[in-house]
């Protein structure tokens, strides 16, 4: 075991005057967000760039108590290190503290008293230029037996601000789409349909049984006079007429309330439904991944249980135009198999390699597509780099286009629930976008499902021509 495993204390009796130690460390922006964290402090001084801008000191900067806490640490880690006690601190802030800054916390001894073993140190931060912008005083109790431990390992731990969805969420904020929500009959889908308004996203259009509507808003807590409301006997019949205000013009985006989804999208799939266009109808998750840096594009995980070559292009050019709306200009797609090499035994790698070759005729425009590729060389560099494999999506990839509905589904929820993914998922393909939640889903994925169809219906996708349509699996 080295060295640098092992934590180890002065005592008292080996402690001299002016005796000293230090430790250094880099202020990052995940380090102000783990301090707010803890602490709860979430002054915009430390947290929001734009505030900080026009605050005194003209950028963010670190709460004062994590320079105390890089006392702190010297103190309980290096001298006199473990078994002291921490009987007083006070502190005087003379510098702010930006990111990037390299501050070196030390302490030095100042006076000992034997009686009961106290020891009065002296206090400083400095940064990387040399200038001290903490100063402070400490008043421990020194350990008086040896202490030797080997060091505790940290967790590793990954924040995620979910900026993708806020940023999602606030470009589409006061639009107020009119929305027909279908059969909205328990608490949480008339909650998510509500939430959605109140952010400036939709307006409803509440289509169902009016008791039942009225009965979930009560149960809900949530005043729904100013809504609409569309009475209907059933289900059923909770979608023909959610579909029908679509089709008149009354509506710009269908949302999915309590019935199932294969209810609503029997409605919509119909002959009669004039909701049909040119495209296959598909479904996509916009993932938000802890610890990715941009969110995921997954389809097809909900609509499409085994599509063909044509109907997986369709599914593609779904997928590429949700990307450009949501600001990616030239999306890079990875068509996922088990394997990155084309085997004719395993027919999603002979599918693969033909969407590819469709790309390069143009038959699908507007992003940067290759396969097959598995999903570790699809989104990891290293892995793309340990296989060998050349290309601009490897490693990159915005959009994973998945073999069949099974694999995005479990892809999808690992994701989430081993992850700790947000997964906002939307309906493309047809006339308008649809809104797919889930009790499950967090307000936040709520929104952001509805703010990407709210950007969607603003561009108004126009489908591509020149391939039939299909019914939806």
């Amino acid at each position: 075991m080295s060295g640098t495993d092992m934590i180890e204390n002065r005592t008292f009796d080996e402690i001299t005057v002016g005796e000293t130690a230090s430790m250094t460390r880099t202020l990052s922006q995940k380090d102000i967000q783990l301090f707010a964290l803890v602490s709860g402090d979430v002054n915009p001084a430390h947290l929001d760039a734009d505030f900080a801008e026009g605050d005194f000191f003209r950028r963010i900067i670190a709460h004062g108590m994590w320079g105390g806490g890089l006392i702190s640490a010297v103190l309980g880690t290096e001298l006199p290190g473990p078994g002291t006690i921490y009987l007083g601190q006070s502190l005087r802030f003379k510098r702010p503290v930006g990111i990037g800054d390299i501050i070196t916390a030390s302490v030095t001894v100042t006076e000992k008293r034997p009686d009961k073993h106290i020891l009065l140190l002296d206090c400083r931060c400095e940064n990387q230029a040399g200038e001290t912008v903490i100063t402070g005083q400490a008043e421990v109790m020194a350990p008086t037996t040896k202490i030797s431990r080997q060091r505790v390992a940290l967790p590793e731990i990954r924040l995620s601000d979910h900026g993708a969805y806020h940023r999602l969420i606030e470009t589409a904020s006061n639009a107020f789409v009119p929305t027909a929500i279908a059969h909205p009959c328990t608490a949480a889908a008339l909650l998510a349909a509500v939430e959605a308004a109140e952010a400036g996203l939709i307006e409803p259009i509440l289509v169902g049984p009016e008791t039942r509507i009225r009965n979930a808003a009560e149960e809900a807590g949530k005043d729904i006079s100013a809504f609409r409301i569309v009475p209907t006997a059933h289900s059923h019949d909770s979608a023909a007429k959610a579909v029908e205000l679509v089709r008149s013009g009354e509506a710009a985006l269908l949302m999915k309330g309590s019935l199932h989804t294969d209810e609503l999208m029997a409605a919509v799939v119909s002959r009669s439904s004039g909701l049909r266009t040119e495209r296959r109808i598909s479904h996509a998750y916009i993932m938000d991944v802890s610890g990715h840096p941009e969110p995921l594009i997954i389809t097809d995980a909900a609509i499409n249980i085994a599509p063909t070559l044509i109907e997986k292009a369709d599914i593609i050019r779904n997928a590429i135009d949700l990307a450009h709306v949501i600001g990616l200009a030239e999306p890079r797609v990875a068509i996922l198999s088990a394997v990155e090499t084309v085997n004719p035994a395993m027919p999603t790698t002979l599918d693969a390699a033909a969407l590819c070759k469709m790309a390069d005729r143009g038959q699908i425009t507007g992003a940067l597509l290759d396969g097959p590729l598995a999903f570790d060389n699809a989104i990891s560099e290293a892995a793309a780099r340990e296989k060998g494999i050349v290309s601009s999506v490897a490693g990159k990839a915005q959009i994973l286009v998945v073999p069949d509905l099974e694999a995005g589904n479990m892809l999808a929820k690992q994701l989430t629930f081993l992850g700790g993914a947000d997964a906002a998922g939307v309906v493309l393909g047809a006339r308008v976008p649809i809104i797919l939640t889930s009790r499950a889903d967090s307000l936040r994925t709520r929104l952001a499902s509805c703010a990407v169809a709210t950007l969607l219906a603003r561009a108004a996708t126009n489908a591509a021509p020149g391939l039939p349509q299909g019914s939806a699996a």
